[in-house]
């Protein structure tokens, strides 16, 4: 196992792992220790183990640390399958009892916080804390900005909306989309409009992503993605949950509103942690000191 404290901004070595007959890929660095609860890190949609490159040896001076590919991702297999938070939820829950054999402490970015979250209202057993940074899924019922009024919708914006969700719902568009939006100069746009810190966005970064999406399986992926109905809210599996819960949120996010989905988080889970730092969508890539010290204190902190 890897014991080096350097910061780097370079992929770690993997390895695999068969599960269901597919090849899963992960990283495993840090110390050994039969006290502090070995980490494991979960990517969001598009991205992969080396999305974490610059938290994994951090974090591995303190603690067992692992990071893993969802199946469909990164360099992990991408069978053609139905794709959803349950199939996610039983991978990380079978990769805790079979390759790290022991409780562990769970966090995930964007959709893979949903996928962690799923793991630890259904598996309390496995987890002994969970991190969510700018956790995607949905609530029950959506948050309704202050001071605003129900409006019914106007019939016209009605059809046009059902028009819009029925062209989305095709697969050749979703095809047309998917070659689309795996371009470099497109996945940069998108990295800079999430990203507060610009020069966050290098051509390192762009390479990562874009490298999986061409892989074979990959669109069949995305369109499963899209079309597999979503999963149990959010809210549902907040009132499940049993354990310590930290969110770390860039709050400059544009992809959700963060001070909102804070309070329903706290309102289905009071006895939670946040922090809010000044980063977008993805925190622990953009300041990543900042995250490894506050993941750091908070685990040590609650001595899981």
């Amino acid at each position: 196992m890897m014991t080096t404290s350097e910061s780097t901004t370079n992929p770690i070595p993997g390895q695999y792992w068969e599960w269901r007959g597919h090849k899963i890929y992960y990283v495993q660095a840090g110390i050994e220790s039969d006290v502090k609860p070995p980490l494991l890190l979960v990517h969001g949609f598009g991205a992969s183990t080396d999305h974490w490159r610059k938290n994994i040896l951090g974090l591995g001076t303190d603690f067992p640390v692992f990071a893993i590919d969802l199946l469909g991702f990164g360099r992990s297999a991408k069978p053609k399958l139905s794709y959803s938070g349950d199939i996610w939820r039983d991978q990380l829950s079978d990769f805790i009892l079979q390759v790290i054999g022991r409780k562990s402490v769970l966090a995930g970015n964007s959709l893979g916080g949903y996928a962690c979250l799923t793991v630890a209202a259904k598996y309390p057993e496995s987890v002994a804390g969970l991190v969510l940074l700018n956790s995607a899924g949905p609530f029950s019922q959506p948050s309704i900005p202050e001071n605003s009024t129900k409006l019914s919708r106007k019939p016209l914006k009605q059809i046009l909306d059902k028009i819009t969700k029925n062209i989305f719902q095709q697969s050749l568009f979703q095809v047309l989309l998917f070659k689309y939006v795996r371009q470099r100069w497109v996945i940069r746009r998108t990295l800079e409009k999430v990203y507060l810190d610009k020069s966050a966005v290098t051509d390192q970064l762009v390479a990562e992503i874009q490298r999986p999406a061409y892989d074979s399986g990959a669109v069949d992926v995305f369109l499963s993605v899209f079309s597999t109905p979503q999963g149990e809210k959010v809210d549902v599996l907040l009132q499940q949950l049993t354990i310590p819960l930290l969110l770390l949120w860039g709050e400059f996010d544009p992809w959700m509103n963060a001070p909102e989905r804070s309070q329903q988080f706290r309102q289905y889970y009071p006895q939670l942690t946040e922090i809010f730092l000044k980063a977008g969508h993805c925190p622990h890539d953009e300041v990543p000191e900042q995250v490894n010290s506050h993941l750091r204190d908070w685990l040590l902190s609650h001595e899981l």
